[in-house]
């Protein structure tokens, strides 16, 4: 009784931490939040006030809806506040993603029960430079294969706050956004590549300090100044783009910044590490890894033979990567490498919004 007296009862934990005591028996079977000391006789559990603060954190993690992982992670990374921060960041990101989503459906179900919703239109005022610049960036991942004409074309998802676009062709993907003042619900548009390289040519057209971006009616259309082009919108179901951003909780990924002029003469001297066969086809395989000093390198033939298998290696077809290089634009990039299996991402050190990912080749 003396040592169970400076103890918490579960039922005072619960109402310290703000969970239930059914969620506190939850915890305890998953390992998250174990008891201190249980009564072999009667099965209580006894907990210390040392573990009042972990269980508000599960308290708090779990009303905001984070998955019983992320949890977990948050509890054993709670002395580094850094990447606690970024398991929450990423979390936030996927709890904005679904109510985007739950937007655009919402759209579609009122458009059945009322058909005049399916005119409404939305309209997006933006700069006619960062259009362009969104553009640029995604055009290179639009497909070309006719039996996939799904992805054949360039995705204008609107949110509240602008338009990102995204293209992809399987093996790699291509994100970039414009923000602009949006009129109108949000919706999505896939539009034919013929359209976004006729809308890119009218973006050119020089002074103008604003662009106009209207959907509706299952057509897009672009204004700049007294010109204007529109298409009408390819009737496919784009790709889940946002399942393959969302990095699980964990380790991050290895950010290596490059010089993008001394990387693309490295990939354009080098000769590919190896070959593997894709599709009937011999592929040339460049594979990048990580030196003592943490910047990039190129791995050669020789030395994949037998390699540490503490080195973070990824395997990527070299041209796809000379196209991800010449489309972020800048001098400076930063590569991110997350191990032989995982997407190589490609981003602009100042815009966490416009990035591309290439599908790793398996070594």
């Amino acid at each position: 009784m003396g040592v169970e007296s400076e103890l918490l009862s579960i039922g005072e934990l619960a109402r310290a931490s703000g969970l239930t005591v059914s969620a506190l028996r939850f915890y305890d079977r998953c390992g998250v939040l174990t008891p201190t000391l249980v009564d072999p006789v009667n099965g209580y559990r006894w907990y210390t006030a040392a573990q009042v603060t972990p269980a508000r954190l599960v308290a708090g993690l779990r009303r905001v809806g984070m998955p019983l992982a992320g949890i977990t992670a948050a509890l054993r990374l709670r002395d580094d506040p850094a990447r606690v921060g970024r398991l929450l960041d990423a979390h936030l990101r996927r709890l904005e993603d679904g109510l985007a989503d739950a937007r655009r459906e919402l759209s579609r179900v009122r458009a059945l029960i009322d058909p005049e919703e399916s005119w409404m239109t939305t309209r997006i005022t933006l700069s006619p430079a960062a259009l362009a610049a969104a553009v640029d960036a995604v055009r290179f991942a639009v497909g070309t294969d006719p039996d996939l004409p799904v992805l054949g074309g360039v995705l204008l998802d609107v949110e509240s706050d602008g338009v990102r676009l995204v293209a992809t062709d399987r093996y790699r993907m291509a994100l970039a956004r414009a923000g602009g003042r949006v009129d109108g619900p949000p919706v999505r548009a896939l539009l034919p590549a013929a359209a976004v390289d006729e809308f890119r040519a009218l973006l050119d057209t020089g002074g103008q300090e604003q662009a106009y971006l209207t959907i509706a009616a299952g057509r897009v259309s672009v204004t700049v100044a007294d010109a204007e082009a529109g298409a009408s919108v390819l009737p496919y179901e784009f790709t889940d783009y946002r399942r393959l951003l969302h990095r699980p909780a964990g380790a991050p990924a290895r950010q290596v910044p490059v010089d993008v002029a001394t990387l693309r003469a490295a990939l354009r001297a080098g000769t590919p590490a190896v070959t593997r066969e894709h599709e009937g086809v011999a592929l040339p395989v460049t594979v990048l890894g990580v030196d003592d000093r943490d910047g990039l390198r190129l791995v050669g033939a020789a030395e994949l033979a037998g390699p540490d298998p503490t080195d973070l290696l990824v395997g990527v077809n070299g041209d796809f990567l000379l196209e991800a290089l010449d489309a972020a634009g800048g001098p400076q990039l930063v590569l991110e490498l997350d191990g032989p299996i995982a997407p190589l991402a490609v981003r602009r050190p100042d815009d966490e919004d416009t990035f591309s990912i290439l599908m790793p080749i398996r070594l």
